[in-house]
């Protein structure tokens, strides 16, 4: 007699079981995508007024301790660096010529900054030497740095950071980097060149799932971006970076939608020493969400600039709001 397994169970002192067919459960939905928040500041100097009021605080880190509680959630936060750190010379309180102690990377890290342009007018304010030093410095403390390099295919190349398996590449440019002082061309910072620029950002989409690029540019002061900044950044988001960030003109110039991108013309300053006028003491940050590569969603947030050191006032201008303005111009 051939026994079944219905048959041969009893048998072994195991109860009967009625062995159905397994029914198919209703697929599980795919996960959504991780979201990865980035913030984007303006202009940040360490130097002049800043540094004397750091020094009197005895905090390094004064500038931006206010501000700390906003940045460091950020999975990715930006800066403009805009005075160069050098560990030689004296301590610089006035004229245009800056120079950052080297203490005050204290600030940067304390906000929990994790990547800066240094691609800027002051870039060689500390020679050639401080350009070097300044890359190593930040770098030693855990701050990579995009629009400079110790070569100018390093200065070219962007760096990446890697967020909830996204790779968010940064690449810098100035539309200077003599500040007056200097005759000849540094390549180890990257100026504004429009050819120059859609290369890069093709080469790094090549390591990069999401590409920010910072322009240093546009008439001081100025609410209003000029042509350059305007071709510039749209050139940018053409040519594959989904965001573009401007900073120089120590105030805020409008924001708008560009094809699949966003472009900040100008936020403003940051941390600046800058009394003279009302609106150099007040800036913005730009909060700008990705899920996964895909950009989803943007804001600005107000700051205000209090004995130089920013503090968020509350306010913010979501996208929509903003986008309609610029688009009005």
């Amino acid at each position: 007699m051939k026994l079944t397994r219905r048959g041969l169970l009893p048998l072994l002192g195991i109860p009967a079981l009625e062995f159905l067919p397994l029914s198919r459960t209703a697929e599980k939905p795919a996960p959504e995508p991780l979201r990865t928040r980035l913030m984007l500041g303006g202009d940040v100097m360490l130097s002049r007024h800043v540094g004397r009021l750091a020094r009197a605080h005895h905090d390094p880190a004064f500038p931006l301790r206010d501000l700390s509680p906003v940045l460091q959630p950020a999975d990715i936060a930006f800066v403009n660096l805009e005075s160069p750190f050098s560990d030689r010379g004296p301590i610089v309180e006035r004229g245009m010529v800056f120079k950052a102690e080297p203490a005050m990377v204290a600030a940067l890290e304390t906000a929990g900054v994790d990547v800066v342009s240094t691609a800027n007018n002051h870039a060689r304010d500390q020679g050639a030497r401080g350009v070097e030093f300044t890359l190593d410095w930040l770098r030693g403390h855990g701050i990579a740095v995009a629009g400079t390099g110790k070569s100018e295919e390093e200065a070219h190349a962007g760096t990446v950071l890697e967020r909830n398996g996204i790779r968010f590449g940064f690449l810098a440019y100035t539309y200077d980097q003599s500040n007056g002082n200097h005759a000849d061309v540094d390549g180890r910072i990257a100026v504004m060149d429009l050819d120059r620029m859609r290369e890069d950002v093709v080469r790094l989409a090549t390591r990069a799932d999401a590409i920010v690029v910072s322009m240093h540019a546009g008439r001081e002061y100025s609410p209003k971006p000029n042509p350059q900044q305007v071709a510039f950044a749209r050139a940018a988001i053409n040519a594959g970076a989904s965001v573009a960030v401007g900073h120089h003109p120590h105030v805020i110039q409008p924001w708008e939608h560009y094809g699949s991108g966003v472009i900040f013309y100008s936020l403003g300053n940051l941390v600046f020493d800058q009394f003279q006028r009302v609106d150099t003491q007040r800036g913005a940050l730009a909060e700008v969400i990705f899920e996964g590569p895909k950009l989803v969603e943007s804001k600005l947030l107000s700051v205000e600039l209090v004995g130089t050191a920013p503090r968020l006032t509350g306010e913010s201008k979501p996208f929509a709001e903003v986008s309609k303005r610029a688009a009005a111009r």
